[in-house]
C-alpha cells in the first residue's frame, strides 16, 4: 500500500489521522469523570461518617491502580493491538463502577471502584495515545494534547450531573455509580472499535516535502531496558510526579477547599469544578504545543513557575478569597492537564516512537507516585491541622525541588528533535 493509496474514514490519511484524535477526545471524557470525584466526598462522609482522609482513599486508589495497569497496558498493546486492549479495559472500567454501587463501607467501595475501575481505565488510557503518537511521528505534542483534553474536560460534563444525580432522592450517591457505569462502558467499548496504528512503513507526506533526509536527526529507539538507563527516564519521572502530586491533589480537595477555605456554596464550589476542568483540558494542547515548540525543559520550568505562584498565594491570601481560589486553583488544574500532554510528548522525544507504549506506560508510574502523594499529604495534613491550606507551602517547595530536576535533567538527546 502506498501512500497516496492510504485512505482513513474516507479522507486522505494526513488529514484522516485527526479521527484518531477525536476519538481518543470522546473515550477520555468517559475515562476523566474520575477528576470530579471530590463531588462524592462530603456525601461519603455523611453517609458513612467517615473522615477526610478516608473518603478520600477511593480517589487515591483508583489513580495508583491507574497508574500500575499502565505498563501492562503497554504490553498488551503491542501484542493485542490498540481495539482489542481499549474493549478489555472499557468492560473493566465499566464494570468498576456498576460494582462500586454495591458498596457498604469505604472499604469496599474503595477496592470496587478504586482496583477494578482504576484497572480498567489504566488499560485503556494509553491506547489513544499510543495510536495518535503513531499516527504524528513528529511534533506530536498538539495531537497528543487533544487527546487527553477529554480526560481533563471530563469533569465539565459530569461534575455537574454527578451533583444533580447524588440529590435526587430516587438514584442518590451508590446509584449514581451504576448509571455512570453502565454509560461509561457502552461508549467506550464502542470507540475502542475504531482504533488502529498505522502501516510500518506510513509516515506523513509533509515530513517527505519538508524534511531534508539527510539534515534529520538520527531515528532514536530505545526500548524499555534502554530507557532505564538514561538520565533523561529518571529526571522526566521525578518532575511529571511533582507536577501530578500538585494537581491531583488540587482536584481531590477542590470542593472541600472551595467551601471550608474559600467559604463558597456547596453549588457554587460543584460549577468551580466545572470551570477548572475547563482548565485542565484547555492546559493539554497548550503545554504539548509549547513541548513542541519550546522542548521539554522549558516547558516544564514554566509549569512549575506557575504551581510555585499558585501554592504561595493560596497559602498566604486564601483564607475567605473566592478570586484568588478560582484563580489559583485554575492555574493548577491547567499545569496537571500540561503534564499529561508534556510526558508523553517527551517520552517520544527522548525515547522514540516504536516502543513507545511500553515506555509511556512506566513513565506514568509516575502519576500514580503522585496521586498517592498527594492525597496522603492534603487528608493528613487536614486531619492534623484542621485546614488544607497548610498543604501548600509543602507543594511549593516541591515546585522549586521540580525546577532544579528539570533544569539538570531534562535534556534533549538532539537538540534538532525540536
Amino acid at each position: 500500500m502506498t501512500q497516496h493509496d492510504l485512505k482513513l474514514f474516507g479522507m486522505e490519511a494526513a488529514k484522516g489521522r485527526w479521527v484518531f484524535v477525536a476519538i481518543g477526545l470522546l473515550i477520555n471524557v468517559c475515562l476523566g469523570s474520575i477528576y470530579a470525584f471530590s463531588i462524592f466526598r462530603k456525601p461519603l462522609e455523611s453517609l458513612w461518617g467517615i473522615t477526610s482522609s478516608q473518603s478520600g482513599y477511593p480517589f487515591m486508589v483508583f489513580l495508583a491502580v491507574f497508574a500500575v495497569a499502565m505498563p501492562l497496558a503497554g504490553n498488551l498493546i503491542a501484542r493485542w493491538g490498540p481495539r482489542n486492549t481499549a474493549t478489555l479495559g472499557g468492560l473493566l472500567a465499566g464494570s468498576g463502577w456498576i460494582a462500586a454501587s454495591f458498596s457498604g463501607d469505604i472499604v469496599t467501595l474503595t477496592i470496587l471502584y478504586g482496583v477494578i475501575g482504576g484497572a480498567g481505565v489504566g488499560i485503556v488510557y494509553g491506547c489513544p495515545i499510543a495510536v495518535v503518537a503513531k499516527w504524528f511521528p513528529r511534533h506530536s505534542g498538539l495531537a497528543i494534547g487533544l487527546t487527553v483534553m477529554g480526560f481533563g474536560v471530563s469533569a465539565l460534563v459530569v461534575a455537574p450531573l454527578m451533583k444533580a444525580m447524588i440529590l435526587q432522592p430516587d438514584i442518590g450517591i451508590l446509584h449514581t455509580f451504576l448509571y455512570l457505569g453502565m454509560a461509561f462502558t457502552l461508549v467506550t467499548t464502542l470507540l475502542a472499535q475504531l482504533l488502529r496504528f498505522p502501516p510500518v512503513e506510513w509516515s506523513p507526506a509533509a515530513i517527505h516535502h519538508s524534511v531534508d533526509a539527510a539534515a534529520a536527526p538520527p531515528a532514536i529507539h530505545l526500548d524499555r531496558q534502554a530507557m532505564l538507563k538514561t538520565t533523561n527516564f529518571y529526571a522526566l519521572w521525578a518532575t511529571y510526579t511533582i507536577g501530578c502530586l500538585a494537581g491531583l491533589m488540587a482536584i481531590g480537595i477542590a470542593s472541600p477547599v472551595g467551601t471550608e477555605i474559600a467559604k463558597l456554596e456547596a453549588a457554587t464550589a460543584a460549577f468551580a469544578i466545572s470551570l477548572f476542568a475547563v482548565f485542565n483540558g484547555l492546559g493539554r494542547p497548550l503545554f504539548g504545543a509549547l513541548t513542541d515548540r519550546l522542548g521539554p525543559k522549558q516547558t516544564a520550568m514554566v509549569s512549575f513557575a506557575m504551581i510555585l505562584g499558585a501554592s504561595l498565594l493560596l497559602f498566604f491570601f486564601g483564607e475567605g478569597n473566592t478570586i484568588l481560589y478560582l484563580l489559583a486553583f485554575c492555574v493548577l488544574w491547567m499545569c496537571l492537564g500540561g503534564w499529561l500532554a508534556l510526558a508523553p510528548t517527551a517520552t517520544g522525544i527522548f525515547f522514540g516512537k516504536r516502543y513507545y507504549a511500553q515506555n509511556y506506560g512506566v513513565v506514568f508510574t509516575a502519576y500514580g507516585a503522585g496521586a498517592i502523594l498527594g492525597t496522603l499529604l492534603s487528608g493528613s495534613i487536614k486531619d492534623i491541622t484542621g485546614s488544607y491550606l497548610h498543604a501548600f507551602p509543602v507543594v511549593a517547595g516541591l515546585a522549586l525541588l521540580g525546577m532544579v530536576i528539570a533544569a539538570m535533567g531534562l535534556n534533549p538527546p538532539d537538540k534538532r528533535t525540536f
